[in-house]
């Protein structure tokens, strides 16, 4: 579960503070266009994954590789 959170956070954080920063330009420009607030979304949680996408990849083969290891104890 660490390891997921640990991989997921990236992408996570960059939605957060595309969807929040969106939301305060909307609010202050009254503009009452909800849609808008997908696209820049979708652009940084898709640049989060180029800059972050090696590191994810590494910390998945690592986690996979221990388990795969650690197979043969937990099978009698």
């Amino acid at each position: 579960m660490t390891t997921g959170l640990e991989v997921c956070a990236p992408l996570l954080a960059a939605a957060l503070i595309s969807g929040t920063l969106v939301s305060v330009f909307l609010a202050t420009t009254q503009v009452q266009e909800f849609t808008l607030t997908f696209v820049p979304k979708i652009l940084a949680v898709a640049a989060a994954m180029l800059v972050f996408g090696p590191w994810m990849l590494r910390v998945m083969t690592r986690f996979s590789a221990q388990v795969l290891a650690d197979l043969p104890r937990w099978i009698p």
